[in-house]
C-alpha cells in the first residue's frame, strides 16, 4: 500500500468537520477536549429501561438540526452525521459547488456497521405491522455506503463514491485510501471519514455479552480509563469525523489553508483472533513502521501517538507494547494521548475524529490530556498525558494515529505539521 516518499503525490489536509459527544463541530470538541471534559453518560431513554444499566456517549448536538426536511426523513442516523460533518469540513476548507471539477473529487467514508437501527426497524415493521408497514427507504438507509452516497449527493463528487469496512479502523482506512487517490493522481479533492450510530439495544446487547463494556455504570464520566491500571472495558458513542484531503499542488494553487500533510500510511493485519488483538501487538509494529518508513521520518522524530485506547485490558497492553518496540520507554517515545477516555468509541468514525485531534495537536502546538488516567499498569512504559493538555515545541511535528479493529485490521497514519501552527492555550485540566 505505501510507496517511497519520495516518488509520490503529496496528500494536505484543507477541511476538518466533525460532530461528537463533546460537541457539534471541530472547535467546541476541540476546546473540551484540552478542558478534559467528558461526554458519556448513562443513557436513560425508554428502550434502555429492559436492559441493565448501560452507558453511552450521545452527540452532543443532534445530527437533524443543520439538514433539510428531506435529509432528515431518507437519512439514516449515521448518514445525518456523516453529511453534517462532511458540510462543516467543505466549508472549512473553502470550497463550494463550484470548486474543482466534479469528476475530480471522491469520497471515502466509512463505517463498521452500516445503520443497524434501520435494519431492525424495519424488521420490527415487518414482524408487528406487516410488510406494506416496512419503510421504504430501509434498505438504502442501512447500506454500508450510505453515509459515502449521501456525502457525495452533497458536493456533486462524481469521480467515486467508496465505503471502507475495516470493523473499528474503518475511520482511518478511509483516510489511506483517499490519499492513495490522491497520489495516484486520480483525484484533487476528496472527502474522507467516518460515521456510526451504534447506540441500539442490540449492539449495545452484544458488546454487554462480550464483557467489552465499562462496568461504573455509577459514575459515567470516569468509566472509560484507556491505559490506566484500574480500567474495565469501553464505552461506546457515536458521531462522525470528515477531512478534506488534496493533492499539495491543487491546495496551494487555489490558496487552501493546510493544517498538516498525510505524509505516511501503514496497514497490516493480526491473522490472530476475531477480536483479540495479538498479545505482543505484532501487527500494530508493522502498521507503525511502514507508515514510519512511506513519510520518510525516523521514530525519535514523533512527537505525539494519539492511540486507539479503547480502555480494555488486552487492546491497550498490546498497543503499549507495540508503542514500546517501535519507539522505545517512556522516557524516550512521543506523549500519547487517547480520545476515547472522553467521546467514548464510535467504531468506525472513532479513527476519523481521532485524525482530527492528532492534526490539531499538531497545528495548535498541544495535546490533549487523556481522562482518567492515575496509574500505568505494571510492565508497560508509555508516556500517557493526562491532568492536563502538554505543549509541544516548534520542532515537534510529527504525530502518528493508530486504530485496531475486530479482525486483526491495522492502520498507521503519520501527519506531518506545517509552519503556520497558530498557538492555542490549554483550556483547563481533567478532573
Amino acid at each position: 500500500m505505501a510507496t517511497s516518499h519520495e516518488d509520490h503525490t503529496k496528500v494536505v489536509v484543507t477541511g476538518l468537520g466533525e460532530t461528537t459527544p463533546l460537541g457539534g463541530n471541530v472547535a467546541d470538541t476541540w476546546d473540551a477536549m484540552l478542558r478534559g471534559e467528558s461526554g458519556l453518560s448513562l443513557l436513560d431513554e425508554e428502550w434502555a429501561k429492559d436492559l441493565p444499566p448501560l452507558l453511552g456517549g450521545r452527540a452532543k448536538v443532534e445530527p437533524g438540526l443543520a439538514l433539510t426536511h428531506q435529509q432528515r426523513r431518507r437519512l439514516s442516523r449515521s448518514a445525518q452525521f456523516a453529511v453534517t460533518a462532511a458540510a462543516e469540513a467543505w466549508a472549512d476548507a473553502g470550497l463550494d459547488d463550484a470548486s474543482g471539477a466534479p469528476h475530480r473529487v471522491a469520497v471515502v467514508v466509512s463505517a463498521a456497521l452500516g445503520d443497524m437501527t434501520s435494519i431492525i426497524d424495519g424488521w420490527e415493521a415487518l414482524k408487528t405491522r406487516g410488510w406494506r408497514r416496512v419503510p421504504p427507504m430501509t434498505v438504502p438507509m442501512s447500506m454500508g455506503n450510505g453515509s459515502a452516497a449521501a456525502v457525495a449527493l452533497l458536493v456533486n463528487a462524481r469521480l467515486g463514491v467508496h465505503a471502507t469496512v475495516n470493523a473499528c479502523s474503518s475511520g482511518t482506512q478511509a483516510l489511506v485510501t483517499a490519499a492513495d487517490l490522491i497520489r495516484r493522481g486520480d483525484a484533487d479533492i476528496v472527502l474522507a471519514g467516518g460515521a456510526e450510530a451504534p447506540l441500539h439495544p442490540m449492539v449495545l446487547s452484544s458488546f454487554a455479552a462480550m464483557r467489552a463494556l465499562s462496568q461504573r455504570v455509577d459514575d459515567p464520566a470516569s468509566a472509560c480509563r484507556p491505559y490506566d491500571a484500574d480500567r474495565d472495558g469501553m464505552v461506546l458513542g457515536e458521531g462522525a469525523g470528515v477531512l478534506v484531503l488534496e493533492s499539495e499542488r491543487h491546495a496551494r494553487e487555489r490558496g487552501a489553508r493546510i493544517y498538516a500533510e498525510l505524509a505516511g500510511v501503514g496497514i497490516s493485519s493480526d491473522a490472530y483472533h476475531m477480536v483479540q488483538p495479538e498479545p505482543n501487538g505484532a501487527g500494530t509494529v508493522t502498521a507503525l513502521r511502514t507508515s514510519l518508513a512511506d513519510a520518510g521520518v525516523r521514530p525519535e522524530d514523533v512527537a505525539h501517538f494519539n492511540a486507539n485506547g479503547t480502555a480494555t485490558g488486552p487492546g491497550d497492553a498490546a498497543e503499549a507494547r507495540a508503542v514500546r518496540t517501535v519507539f522505545g520507554d517512556a522516557d524516550q517515545g512521543p506523549a500519547l494521548s487517547a480520545n476515547k477516555s472522553m467521546t467514548g468509541h464510535s467504531l468506525g468514525a472513532a479513527g476519523a475524529i481521532e485524525s482530527i485531534s492528532t492534526i490539531l495537536a499538531l497545528h495548535h502546538g498541544v495535546v490533549p490530556p487523556t481522562r482518567n488516567f492515575t496509574r500505568l499498569d505494571e510492565g508497560l512504559s508509555v508516556d500517557v498525558v493526562h491532568g492536563a493538555p502538554r505543549k509541544l515545541g516548534p520542532e515537534q511535528i510529527v504525530a502518528v494515529k493508530n486504530s485496531a479493529g475486530f479482525g486483526g485490521h491495522n492502520v498507521a497514519l503519520t501527519f506531518r505539521g506545517t509552519d503556520d501552527r497558530t498557538s492555542h492555550t490549554p483550556a483547563g485540566k481533567d478532573e
